[in-house]
């Protein structure tokens, strides 16, 4: 399983395009003000994550290689960049798939590390917008998706949890970029709200067909997994409490 994710990942990576200023939120887009903003929102949930992290990986160290899944998922996706609005572009995030295994707080570092690999080594820019460009993707995004994916389980099928989940989460970073850009740069006549109303519709029109494609290839992924990772799937089960440990087993 290692060989394969390791080739996957290395092929995909290396037929990606390669753009400059193709970050989430371009680099030098955002007033420093609103750049300053967004860094410190995005601060206590790195904090948290990394205690996540560290917890899980310290108590169960077979799952880091599940956790490195997780992230090459995320910077797969999140590297598609399409046009979308000036000073923006729309993609996959790849967040729910992490977010489902690990929980938010640990999205929020993984999404973090992988939007800084894709500003250096994509030479996408982003660093005067990474925490914005975190703060959307990284917080935001797997918060929803993991509110979406506990509500959803109680009432429907895992694939469909599975599927609103990483759906929405998406959606919601560009709700969350569509407020970011509002608030920066307001509508002269209508102010904030026409602003958001105008960079919500247009992102709509690229965003709505790649979050179905998302939910989509994530349910199609999370499959894979129970196959191949049940033995880890077992674990982070049992660390959520989902499923009660068998002292006899």
């Amino acid at each position: 399983m290692k060989r394969r994710w390791f080739i996957l990942t290395a092929l995909l990576v290396f037929l990606l395009p390669r753009e400059t200023y193709a970050m989430h939120i371009m680099e030098g887009f955002l007033p420093l003000n609103w750049a300053v903003v967004w860094s410190l929102a995005s601060l206590p949930f790195l904090y948290l994550g990394l205690r996540s992290i560290g917890k899980v990986t310290s108590e169960n160290p077979q799952l880091k290689m599940l956790l490195g899944v997780a992230a090459a998922f995320t910077f797969v996706l999140s590297a598609l960049k399409l046009p979308s609005v000036t000073g923006s572009s729309s993609h996959p995030t790849g967040v729910g798939l992490g977010t489902m295994l690990f929980g938010p707080m640990a999205m929020s570092v993984i999404g973090c590390i992988v939007l800084i690999f894709q500003a250096l080594l994509l030479a996408h820019g982003g660093i005067s917008t990474l925490g914005a460009n975190t703060f959307s993707m990284a917080v935001v995004g797997p918060l929803v998706a993991y509110g979406v994916y506990k509500a959803a389980k109680k009432v429907g099928a895992q694939g469909i949890s599975i599927f609103l989940a990483a759906a929405l989460g998406d959606l919601a970073t560009y709700v969350t970029t569509s407020l970011q850009l509002a608030l920066a740069f307001p509508d002269p006549t209508g102010g904030v709200m026409a602003s958001l109303i105008k960079f919500g519709s247009i992102f709509a029109l690229t965003q709505v067909p790649l979050a179905i494609v998302e939910g989509l290839l994530t349910v199609l992924v999370y499959n894979y997994l129970t196959v191949y990772s049940q033995s880890e799937l077992q674990e982070l089960a049992l660390l959520r409490g989902d499923v009660q440990h068998d002292p006899g087993a």
